[in-house]
């Protein structure tokens, strides 16, 4: 009878030069074996240190509950390069232009960021799926004439959701899983505002030069790529949508685009992706080598309380939040399955049968009125609060939740000021040509 093989549970360690992976892997699986052995449940995403030198931090990247057998430990160890990017320049017709920026994964500048990103359940583990499933496919040598896999992903939704942010994330993560295949890894972030020259007929060489860049290090086989495109409708903008009155370097550049992606892939060793806050301006053809399109939208209320948690957490830890002393509360945590010293998850906070809790009142209060902010805006709640209606060193979590809900509303108002002005200039814009149009009738009379 054939035995059924235990779940393996995925385990980073990121370590600092100076670890050797030889001499101290037994002792680094020993610590982490006896912590999992003692954790009835461990959410994925958790973090710990352990006591081993040149060990920074070790990342369980597996759901655990009770039933998880903790023999199956699959480990990957990675050293976190210290050298900060390289911005990419090339002079063109006498004047010098940054084209990309070039970091040296993984990055110590990245650490973190994958944890940090939080959306809708389910998004990342797809987006991890797609982009190790490519790389597999690209390494086997699947024949490409019975299936297609560009190892292309596209990122949409409005600004300020994190796409940016998520594609770097997933370049990090790809060269920690693929370190054993990977000597070297790269991340390459185009410049795509810089690849429009203000000689028209210049652009499409641009572009040529850039890509050559990249080829250039794919062609070593023991380097992955990462290639970053934002705001790709840019240099990718919908070829149908462009006036017979536009300059033709802007169809130019579009070809000139596409044809070198269609050269990228032909490299096993390369991943591209993408981002862009206006979908219906890309180019059809781009759109269809993407295998892999996601809408990343602003978060939704699970996703807000969890940012603000984890942000309250850090601020706690730091001291500028003082910790709930609350009897009820600690109560409440000790049954949560997932806690975050004292704050409990959403679930549990949301649970009609909790123990009464005024922080947690409050905070779902400051989550409501969140809804429909972008997550770069929710990230900047916590530091208006302390700047604007704080104003000490330390205070109570109780005042500081208070004077988060103070700054939404600030947000909030300031916003709506914003969009009445510009409403305002533009119905004046409006008038003053309507009023010459008039003007130019009489005239013509």
């Amino acid at each position: 009878m054939n035995d059924i093989s235990a779940p393996t549970i995925r385990i980073e360690v990121a370590c600092t030069r100076g670890f050797n992976k030889s001499q101290q892997s037994c002792e680094v699986y020993q610590h982490v074996h006896d912590i999992i052995e003692e954790r009835e449940t461990i959410r994925m995403g958790t973090t710990f240190t352990i006591p081993v030198l040149s060990v920074l931090q070790v990342e369980v990247c597996t759901d655990v509950d009770q039933y998880t057998s903790r023999s199956a430990l699959q480990f990957n160890f990675y050293v976190l390069q210290e050298q900060d990017g390289v911005t990419e320049t090339i002079t063109h017709c006498a004047e010098e232009m940054e084209i990309s920026h070039h970091m040296l994964l993984p990055a110590r500048e990245l650490h973190g960021l994958w944890e940090s990103l939080i959306y809708e359940e389910g998004i990342k583990d797809s987006v991890l799926a797609f982009a190790e499933t490519s790389m597999l496919f690209a390494r086997k040598g699947v024949d490409k004439n019975l299936i297609t896999c560009n190892r292309l992903a596209l990122f949409h939704g409005p600004p300020g959701t994190g796409k940016t942010s998520l594609c770097k994330a997933i370049a990090q993560k790809l060269s920690i899983r693929l370190n054993e295949q990977y000597r070297h890894a790269h991340l390459v972030e185009i410049n795509s505002h810089s690849l429009f020259s203000r000689w028209f007929s210049e652009s499409g060489k641009l572009v040529q030069k850039v890509f050559s860049e990249i080829v250039a290090l794919l062609e070593d086989e023991r380097s992955l790529v990462c290639v970053l495109v934002d705001e790709i409708e840019s240099i990718a903008y919908a070829r149908d949508r462009i006036s017979s009155n536009e300059p033709s370097d802007s169809i130019r550049v579009v070809n000139a685009v596409l044809t070198q992606l269609d050269r990228l892939r032909r490299f096993p060793n390369v991943f591209i992706l993408a981002t862009s806050n206006l979908t219906d301006s890309i180019d059809a053809a781009f759109l269809d080598r993407a295998d892999f399109v996601q809408y990343i939208d602003h978060p939704t209320e699970p996703a807000i309380y969890d940012i603000y948690r984890s942000a309250l957490y850090n601020l706690q830890t730091i001291g500028i939040v003082e910790k709930e002393a609350n009897t009820s509360n600690r109560r409440l945590s000790q049954t949560a399955a997932n806690t975050t010293d004292g704050i409990p998850s959403y679930e549990q906070a949301i649970d009609p049968a909790k123990p009464s809790s005024t922080m947690l009142d409050i905070l779902l209060q400051v989550v409501k009125l969140s809804a429909g902010l972008s997550g770069r805006t929710l990230r900047k709640i916590p530091f208006l609060a302390h700047a604007l209606y704080v104003k000490k060193e330390t205070e109570s979590v109780l005042n500081f939740l208070t004077a988060m809900r103070q700054a939404i509303r600030k947000v909030r108002n300031d916003k709506r000021l914003l969009l009445a002005k510009d409403r305002s200039v533009a119905e004046e814009a409006t008038d003053v040509s309507e009023k010459e149009s008039n003007g130019s009738c009489m005239s013509k009379w």
